[in-house]
């Protein structure tokens, strides 16, 4: 697990400028009595060439945050920065090119398209986008993500883990900026979860991805190189070189704090 890896207690700073930048960020839905703040003034940089976990109870702004980082969301109030781009003041043709281009999501539910082979949905986003996709970064993809033997299969010809590997590959293959991935061990057995997050480790320490995702796993957490505690809309805690079992103290923490209130 990432502890035994030896990664540096600071971060990358050598890599350049964050990969992503939230400032103030709210998002409040409904109105009246029925009124939610989900993210309630969210500040926080994603530096590049890290791998980010973002816990918290249910109902926290977990997922909100991620949603509104990768333009899947509108925020009330507050900026989001992807690269130099705050995503708030682009047109619909400029917001399509950045989901596009600098952001790759992996979804808990695999999203992929039945009726197509497993390259075939791995290299969907760049035939949508009339891309041929870089041959070298693609061998490195497949390699990583171990899947050579089984682009010629469909979805249903493959185990959850390998469904879910395919949809990594997937966002990685145009070398997005950032990957947001949303509870990607949600839907898997421990073993296939714990092969799709060290993958995910990989994709960082080897090719320098940076990547963001919402988990409620501490296992999962402590692959990372840093955790940030979402709680009522705001980051409440943040560590970095996380284990489990600091994880874990922090989370039963907060519980205890949300029931005496």
């Amino acid at each position: 697990m990432h502890g035994a890896v030896g990664h540096a207690a600071e971060p990358p700073h050598e890599l350049g400028p964050p990969a992503a930048r939230v400032r103030d960020l709210a998002r409040v839905y409904g109105t009246g009595q029925s009124q939610v703040r989900a993210l309630d003034g969210v500040s926080l940089d994603i530096e590049a060439g890290e791998f980010t976990a973002v816990m918290g109870p249910s109902g926290s702004g977990k997922s909100t945050l991620m949603h509104c980082c990768a333009a899947l969301d509108k925020a009330d109030a507050g900026e989001v920065w992807i690269g130099n781009q705050e995503i708030g003041r682009l047109g619909d043709d400029a917001l399509t090119a950045l989901r596009r281009d600098e952001i790759g999501f992996v979804f808990q539910s695999f999203n992929l398209v039945p009726t197509l082979t497993a390259e075939e949905n791995i290299l969907l986003p760049l035939s949508i986008a009339g891309r041929k996709p870089d041959r070298r970064w693609y061998r490195n993809v497949i390699r990583t993500v171990g899947l050579g033997d089984r682009l010629d299969h469909k979805p249903n010809e493959l185990s959850g883990g390998q469904q879910q590997r395919v949809a990594v590959a997937r966002a990685l293959v145009s070398r997005p900026r950032i990957v947001f991935a949303d509870e990607p061990t949600g839907n898997l057995d421990s073993h296939s979860g714990a092969e799709v997050l060290a993958l995910l480790r990989r994709s960082v320490d080897e090719h320098r991805q940076t990547i963001v995702m919402v988990t409620h796993d501490a296992v999962a957490a402590a692959y990372t190189d840093r955790v940030i505690f979402l709680a009522d809309g705001r980051i409440v805690e943040e560590i970095r070189q996380p284990t489990r079992e600091r994880v874990l103290e922090i989370m039963t923490a907060m519980t205890a704090v949300a029931h005496e209130v």
